[in-house]
């Protein structure tokens, strides 16, 4: 099995669309595909389920599309109101994922939708917990939430590695899936 994300042909428009809309966020939703591979080929996931990963991976924020640019792209805090609307990337990612030509895309569409769920159940669109969400899911928040925090963002600095595996640590159990996190972070501690 290769270390490296298979492309898929299909795919390719959409990941275009991605980027003429949003440079920052492809270039983001590339570095989680990486990491969400990594964390799942750790797990031992077979090839078909690292593809569909990997789809979910690279298209988890594809709903932002939809997202007004004075909202994706503010420099400081959502409002509420922009922030209920900033939520909705998730379930327009799942729509826009569901209509892609490809037998899978209804799993992809769904982990998509799920990639904002916390374990302990606070997290959105559906409130979902534990062993409800979706591993595809519980893997790309994973990989979402890091890279999130070591990019720049109009809102933040890029935070360390140490400063991002403490607050992950500290989120083990209630955003994200303890053996999950556990298990990224012994592999994050030997590429460092």
């Amino acid at each position: 099995m290769s270390d490296a994300i298979p492309e898929h042909p299909t795919l390719d428009p959409l990941f275009v669309a991605l980027s003429e809309r949003c440079v920052e966020t492809h270039e983001h939703c590339d570095r989680v595909g990486q990491l969400a591979w990594m964390l799942g080929t750790a797990c031992g996931l077979p090839a078909n389920e690292l593809e569909l990963l990997a789809a979910a991976a690279r298209f988890h924020d594809i709903g932002k599309i939809g997202i007004p640019d004075a909202v994706l792209h503010k420099p400081g805090r959502l409002d509420a109101d922009e922030r209920d609307l900033m939520m909705t990337h998730s379930e327009r990612g799942e729509r826009i994922f569901a209509a892609v030509p490809c037998d899978q895309a209804s799993a992809v569409a769904t982990a998509i939708r799920h990639h904002h769920e916390w374990f302990d159940g606070a997290g959105y669109p559906d409130g979902l917990h534990g062993e409800q969400i979706p591993l595809l899911s519980r893997i790309v928040s994973l990989a979402d939430s890091y890279d999130a925090m070591a990019s720049t963002r109009p809102y933040q600095r890029p935070r360390t590695h140490e400063d991002i595996m403490r607050i992950m640590r500290e989120e083990r159990g209630r955003k994200s899936d303890p053996r999950l996190y556990d298990l990224f972070e012994q592999l994050t501690e030997q590429r460092a």
